[in-house]
């Protein structure tokens, strides 16, 4: 028995149910180990993919992710990955190989955990035999308690190294964490928040990844029926409340111009079970007249530079809910709220063409990017799960509506394109059973292209769906506003469809829709995963982007 196998059989305990990996001197021992008790694995072609992958596995499924790649450069390369988990607050693991202790020189020796630090995310050194499965237990249980990625390090000539007759147990995480039990709101802060809820005559409520974890979806829909409230969710939430009649979307920066009126006229916005970012809140400017209420287990005052919240109910989000309507019900009635408000937003909604109503002339070649949603949200079956990137693209696939928040992904915290590609490996590799689509830029989808190959050879059948303005959407804009050349933003058409074609995949290049239902009929036949290389408008600015760029004239 190697020492690799010791570390292979603890991490196995661990029971994370898939590893995302890319391998080298520092961990292909180990991995190999891994794989061998059976654990399945993705092998990416890219270091920052394979954490990206884990970062979305974790995401859907809610265990812990686990990535490996080897040492040095190998390490260097996830920086991105792992800032951008530790600011998602995902569970993660990361095994990375270490120098060999023997020898004397290196060339891939570098002080690894100051890079881990610096990104926000704890580096633990394995260097005794005798701690090593307590360690790897302590890291799977800190990481689930705290959302703090860690990356364990190991010299990879200890990991080959015999492992003698010394004993071991393998524990799990699971042993360490506490069972912990609902938080229930104080009753005389009820009291007094439901008559400000009671009282309030254009009520808000906003849904976010807390209510979903906390299933309070259905109870925020029983309270806005109660109070006549429009239901809003926060990006990452979309589709919490896709079952009810009066839910505007997303709210924060994307919010559609109807959604956005909305919160403009509000007196009083009900957060549930969200961080209330500033992206939310479209850094304080979308609820000028309205008083803040924020249910949650770890409520927020002050956040990213402004003030968040103004009252605060301290409790689990479906629980604070619930306790909030049985109290308004027995001091208030069960009379019907006065739905005038709401109704007619909603009525506005349905009657809009596209959730952005601003007019734009769009070249014949090329699509009109909210044409195109619009085109793909009634062909998409609606339990097909979506992956939306980042980027200027992202705020038109956020208007896919009637969809479900159990099939939808973004992770958006850090603010970085280039991952969309690995995220949706990621969800594929957690949910075989589903049809994953990704809607990502081409600027994005370019940084990673080489992931198809990774799509191919483990057989995922995705749809990537490119929205390809032949640029960094977002720089151009900017740049056009400043009145700067923006060669250095735009390349030129890329021909997506036949680089997939290139890996053995599907691929399908789109000037118009004229040829969208033989797509899908073609896709829906085949085994095989496909690229649908939408050439959209560069001419056509999202809202939030003209917000932006208006702010700097």
């Amino acid at each position: 028995m190697k020492t690799y196998d010791v570390v292979a059989a603890a991490i196995e305990a661990q029971e994370t149910g898939h590893c995302f990996a890319l391998l080298g001197d520092g961990n292909m021992h180990f991995a190999g180990a891994l794989a061998h008790l059976g654990m399945p694995f993705t092998y990416a072609r890219h270091e920052h993919c394979a954490v990206s992958m884990a970062m979305a596995y974790a995401r859907v499924t809610g265990r812990p992710g686990l990535a490996t790649v080897t040492c040095g450069p190998g390490l260097t390369q996830v920086m991105t990955g792992l800032a951008a988990a530790v600011r998602a607050r995902i569970p993660l693991v990361l095994f990375v190989g270490e120098s060999p202790l023997r020898n004397s020189w290196y060339n891939q020796e570098i002080d690894q955990a100051p890079f881990v630090t610096a990104c926000g995310a704890e580096y633990v050194r394995i260097l005794h035999k005798p701690r090593i499965t307590r360690q790897i237990q302590d890291a799977f249980a800190r990481t689930q308690m705290t959302g703090i990625p860690i990356v364990i390090g190991m010299p990879f000539d200890l990991q080959e190294s015999d492992w003698g007759d010394l004993a071991y147990k393998v524990e799990k995480a699971a042993d360490l964490i506490p069972a912990a039990g609902k938080m229930f709101p104080d009753p005389a802060n009820v009291t007094s928040i439901a008559a400000m809820v009671a009282a309030a005559k254009k009520p808000v409520i906003i849904g976010g990844r807390g209510a979903i974890a906390a299933d309070a979806g259905p109870s925020c829909m029983r309270l806005a029926d109660h109070i006549g409230a429009i239901l809003l969710t926060t990006l990452p939430a979309r589709g919490l409340f896709h079952q009810s009649a009066h839910s505007l979307n997303v709210v924060g920066g994307f919010a559609s111009d109807t959604a956005r009126e909305a919160c403009l006229d509000a007196d009083l916005i009900i957060a549930v079970g969200t961080s209330l970012a500033s992206h939310s809140a479209d850094a304080g400017k979308l609820y000028p007249n309205a008083k803040i209420l924020h249910i949650d287990t770890k409520p927020v005052i002050y956040s990213q530079g402004r003030v968040a919240a103004h009252f605060h109910l301290c409790a689990d989000a479906k629980i604070g809910v619930d306790a909030l309507i049985s109290e308004i019900e027995t001091s208030y009635g069960t009379a019907a709220a006065d739905n005038s408000w709401r109704n007619a937003l909603v009525a506005k909604q349905d009657a809009a063409e596209y959730p952005d109503a601003m007019p734009f002339q769009v070249a014949p070649d090329v699509l009109d990017p909210r044409a195109m949603i619009k085109a793909l949200d009634q062909k998409l079956p609606k339990d097909w799960f979506m992956v939306n990137s980042s980027g200027h693209c992202s705020y038109y696939a956020a208007h896919m509506t009637g969809r479900s928040s159990d099939a939808f992904l973004t992770i958006r915290e850090f603010g970085a394109i280039g991952n969309g590609l690995s995220y949706a490996i990621g969800v594929a590799a957690a949910r075989p059973e589903t049809q994953v689509v990704l809607i990502d830029g081409d600027g994005g989808f370019l940084m990673h292209a080489q992931e198809l190959e990774t799509v191919a050879r483990h057989g995922m059948k995705l749809l990537m769906i490119v929205m390809n303005d032949a640029a960094y959407g977002s720089e151009i804009h900017k740049l056009r506003v400043d009145g700067h050349d923006e060669d250095g933003a735009a390349f030129g058409a890329t021909d997506l469809a036949s680089m997939a074609r290139g890996f053995g995949l599907g691929g399908v290049s789109f000037r118009n829709l004229d040829h969208l239902d033989s797509a899908y009929d073609e896709f829906i036949a085949s085994d095989k995963a496909a690229l649908w290389d939408f050439h959209i408008s560069d001419q056509v600015v999202s809202p939030v982007m003209r917000r932006l760029t208006a702010a700097k004239k």
